[in-house]
């Protein structure tokens, strides 16, 4: 059982039975040589073939830390002692586990979710790149997607170590207790999470489907590269632009690009590379010549239509990965005027790009710049996709060129100031923003700095607060900050405080019934100064219909035609409404509307009771997002109390600097087999 190679393996009779793996001399012994009991096996492994010297191994290690390896000629026997080894050590409780062949399966000491007080035992299956698991207290969880995780990382020494696990709005942490086989589930996940091949498909993928190379790249660029000229038509260092694409390919998510380290050239050379190396293309071999004659199509509403039926037929990470490069291509030719670049400029580039051909002919570089034209159309962009996407890039651009007439910021580091409760000089804190951080991710970053520690039923949130209105907007925990950060006026700032209504809104919306609310407030609108000098302020009783596509307003309740209508998803709704307008009661909106053309319009409505307000605020926030008003599980759990340990080990927030993660990385390199102990 050596693992140096097939001659020094000892052939010996195996017997499983009664809880019990032994193994003796050979059939006729009557005293085993040795034994292995079930209740002590902590992981079964199957390796690839000709791992160890035979074509068929499989592993089991002990609580002992011992590891014992077998190895047979026989594919269908290996695949049935492993099916039987299984089945002793596996208690029902996770018996799902094997209804399917896996790599690894196992007992690991982990915390997750809300439980973060103590170590509990799970058990676990790496099947490809899904880790599965159960846990004590529930059925068998949602497969962890090990290409997606947003993050990898290793924390603690050497002889307390954790591996964190972040996938969206989930985190699980795995203590390796155990050094032997902790080693083998660290190598395994860490080759399970990293990009499998060639092929899109086999990428490390974002949320979306988009591979993470395509999205470090784009949003590179983005942030950084909007108005540099000729990008993407000029060509970065070849041997800096191989370099980064082998990182990139190698494990992307690991790699964070920052300007004054990368050169947007560099990067936009390295993703033009990638996307024209793909061996099945962006639009495959298979879809490629139906595309390129699709753009010979004359009737342009026709051949917009032909693009939408060939787009549903891409498979879903080729599908998300077009739209998501379209769209940025969309962004670039928005500043044409300024980076040269408009959108026959990229068709040119890209169109032999993506359809890897020698460029000879302009079908290629028709169907790029037919997608960029009708980007809208054949991506079903709806209209608040678009402004949200327009007001992002405007807001970088516009802090870049602000930050360089300043001569004291770098570009791509967008400066916020935001403070912790309320606005004070020792409360606040300078941070940096880049495009793609969302409110939650905000406040996260203040409470780790300030060491403050997340309880249940802790609703941390970004607030936007208005002082001149005398007004607050409580951040929607996906929303993009920078859009924001770029639109607040001199009277407004950013901070981060507890939500004390959102455990009762919540209540509220899972006792509900239907996504509609209706009734009286009192409304008034902000042009309308006639009535300041009266009690009521100028407000006057109205009746409200919220649906999921729109706000409507009555005269009165029998009214059959509303006198105003809004939508919904286009309205900002802040708490409060400021003193100077008298209103009636103290539990009210201030609501916002911005046109097409850029005009805003202001108007205030009224509740009677607290009561009110927040049903009608909870049912604004559940249709302008789609039902998803907090995390169903949110990711700021696990960053806890600061003092929580995970055994002996204390917890470190997440986001350590990248040598510390890639120091704790490198420990971990060495064949776990090279700890081998024979038996």
């Amino acid at each position: 059982m050596d693992a140096s190679g097939k001659g020094e393996f000892s052939r010996r009779w195996c017997v499983l039975g009664d809880g019990v793996l032994s193994y003796f001399e050979n059939e006729r012994a009557v005293t085993p040589n040795g034994e292995i009991r079930a209740s002590e096996i902590v992981c079964l492994a199957v390796p690839p073939p000709d791992t160890h010297g035979f074509e068929h191994t499989f592993e089991v290690y002990t609580e002992g830390e011992r590891l014992y390896l077998f190895g047979l000629e026989s594919a269908e026997q290996a695949h049935e002692w492993v099916k039987c080894i299984a089945k002793a050590f596996v208690p029902p409780l996770a018996e799902d586990l094997l209804a399917r062949d896996f790599e690894r399966l196992g007992r690991l000491p982990y915390k997750a979710g809300l439980s973060l007080q103590r170590a509990q035992e799970g058990w676990f299956s790496l099947s490809g790149s899904e880790l599965r698991a159960v846990f004590p207290d529930g059925p068998c969880e949602e497969p962890l997607q090990l290409r997606k995780l947003q993050e990898l990382s290793i924390q603690g020494d050497s002889e307390n170590q954790v591996l964190v696990l972040v996938e969206r709005r989930r985190t699980l942490y795995i203590q390796g207790e155990r050094r032997l086989d902790f080693m083998g589930w660290l190598g395994a996940i860490q080759k399970a999470a990293a990009s499998m091949g060639d092929t899109l498909s086999e990428q490390q993928l974002g949320d979306s489907d988009i591979p993470v190379i395509v999205y470090r790249c784009v949003d590179y660029i983005t942030q950084c590269g909007l108005t540099s000229e000729g990008i993407y038509r000029k060509c970065g260092q070849t041997s800096k632009t191989q370099r980064l694409l082998e990182s990139l390919r190698q494990d992307a998510r690991s790699v964070h690009l920052k300007e004054g380290e990368q050169h947007v050239d560099d990067v936009s050379s390295a993703l033009k590379r990638f996307l024209r190396d793909l061996p099945d293309g962006l639009f495959t071999r298979a879809q490629r010549l139906t595309w390129l004659e699709a753009s010979e199509i004359e009737d342009e509403e026709e051949k917009v239509s032909r693009y939408r039926e060939l787009l549903v037929r891409l498979p879903p990470v080729n599908r998300a990965t077009v739209k998501a490069l379209i769209s940025h291509l969309y962004c670039v030719q928005c500043f044409s005027d300024t980076n040269q670049m408009n959108v026959h400029n990229l068709a040119i580039v890209f169109g032999p790009t993506l359809f890897q051909t020698d460029g000879q002919d302009y079908k290629a570089g028709r169907v790029v710049e037919d997608l960029i034209n009708h980007y809208v159309v054949v991506f079903s962009v709806d209209e608040e996709e678009l402004r949200k996407q327009r007001e992002e890039i405007t807001a970088i651009v516009k802090m870049r060129v602000a930050g360089t007439a300043s001569g004291t910021q770098h570009a791509g580091d967008f400066i916020c100031t935001v403070y912790l409760e309320e606005k004070k000089a020792e409360t606040e804190q300078h941070i940096k923003i880049p495009a793609s951080m969302t409110a939650e991710e905000l406040t996260l970053e203040i409470l780790d700095r300030r060491n403050v520690g997340i309880r249940e039923k802790d609703y941390w949130t970004c607030f936007e607060v208005n002082e001149r209105e005398e007004a607050e907007r409580p951040l929607h925990f996906a929303e993009k900050v920078l859009p924001i950060l770029h639109g607040l006026g001199t009277d407004s700032h950013l901070v981060v405080k507890k939500h004390q209504a959102m455990e009762a809104m919540l209540l509220y919306l899972a006792s509900r019934v239907g996504d509609t609310k209706h009734g009286m407030m009192k409304f008034r609108e902000d042009r309308s100064l006639l009535g300041l000098g009266l009690p009521s302020g100028g407000f006057h009783d109205r009746y409200f219909i919220l649906n999921s596509s729109c706000l409507r307003l009555y005269k009165e309740v029998r009214s059959h035609r509303p006198e105003k209508e809004w939508p919904v998803k286009s309205l900002k709704v802040y708490l409060g409404v400021k003193k100077k307008l008298r209103p009636p009661t103290c539990w009210g909106f201030t609501v916002v509307h911005e046109t097409e053309k850029h005009e805003k319009q202001q108007w205030y409505l009224c509740c009677d009771t607290q009561m009110e307000l927040r049903e009608w605020f909870a049912t604004f926030l559940f249709v302008q997002h789609d039902g998803l008003v907090w995390p169903s599980e949110p990711s700021r759990v696990s960053r806890a109390v600061p003092e929580v340990r995970l055994g002996s080990v204390s917890l470190i927030p997440l986001r350590g600097s990248e040598n510390e993660m890639r120091r704790s990385v490198a420990a971990f390199t060495a064949d776990p087999l090279s700890l081998l102990r024979n038996v």
